[in-house]
């Protein structure tokens, strides 16, 4: 997995400057994510190695082989010598990894293909449950927040608004598309009831408690937008318009930006 990323130690992800936030024309940020395995000199310095003269072999005179029983584990030959390698705590052996590359890389990029086995969990400060990866914080309705351990110690950054962190990708998604998120509690709205008409798959409301936002419902679970800075969104045309078109919604200070195209009829 490509890292264009860089991070800070609480906040959004920043993508080469850019702020990677929400907006609502788009469909969920797709996070890439900070700290991945940033040079292959730093975190080579972390692997467990022992040379073998005991048991190893090399099915080919050079190459990088999976250890048969454990995932985290694989055996590097050169010239037909055999080296034993234990990928730092938190991280998998790619079988699928270029030559060059460093092979040993996150859960959510590596097929393990039955080898369950794993080493035993290095000391960790703080929360993080590994040495390196990736980690939900907080429960069903907090759904928010992630941890980055690296070399056992987290960074706690915050999905772009009305985004969750999703553990089996990696991801900030939509919270309706994370399992273990309750879309409803995280984002503090309940869907009306569908009137069962065709087409009322995806339904549009103010949201009550910010005027410059609204949900749409998707198959019953809401989505968090924004109008952007200058907008709100105006019930009677059921989209984002002008806010001094808009009843009891005051203007910001500040710019305006174009609103995404209005929903009619």
């Amino acid at each position: 997995m490509e890292a264009p990323y860089r991070h800070r130690s609480r906040g959004t992800m920043r993508c080469a400057g850019r702020s990677a936030s929400h907006t609502s024309s788009s469909a969920p940020v797709a996070m890439s994510l900070c700290y991945l395995l940033a040079t292959t000199a730093f975190l080579a310095a972390q692997v467990l190695s022992q040379r073998s003269g005991g048991g190893l072999s090399c099915p080919e005179k050079n190459g990088r082989f999976p250890s048969p029983t454990r995932c985290d584990t694989y055996v590097q030959c050169e010239d037909g010598v055999a080296e034993e390698i234990v990928c730092p705590d938190g991280l998998l052996f790619n079988a699928k990894a270029r030559y060059f590359a460093y092979p040993c890389q996150y859960p959510v990029d590596v097929d393990c293909e039955g080898r369950s086995g794993l080493q035993t969990r290095k000391f960790t400060a703080g929360d993080c449950p590994h040495q390196y990866g990736y980690f939900r914080l907080g429960d069903n309705r907090n759904c928010g927040q992630f941890m980055n351990c690296v070399d056992g110690r987290g960074y706690v950054f915050d999905c772009p608004e009305g985004l969750a962190f999703n553990q089996d990708s990696y991801r900030c998604d939509w919270p309706d598309e994370v399992e273990s998120c309750d879309a409803e509690a995280f984002l503090g709205f309940k869907c009306p009831e569908a009137p069962g008409v065709f087409g009322d798959d995806y339904r549009f409301y103010r949201n009550p408690a910010d005027c410059q936002k609204y949900f749409i419902c998707v198959n019953s679970r809401p989505r968090l937008y924004s109008c952007g800075e200058g907008y709100a969104f105006n019930d009677d045309v059921g989209g984002c318009d002008g806010i001094e078109n808009v009843t009891s919604c005051a203007l910001p200070v500040g710019g305006s930006t174009a609103p995404i195209p209005v929903r009619r009829g």
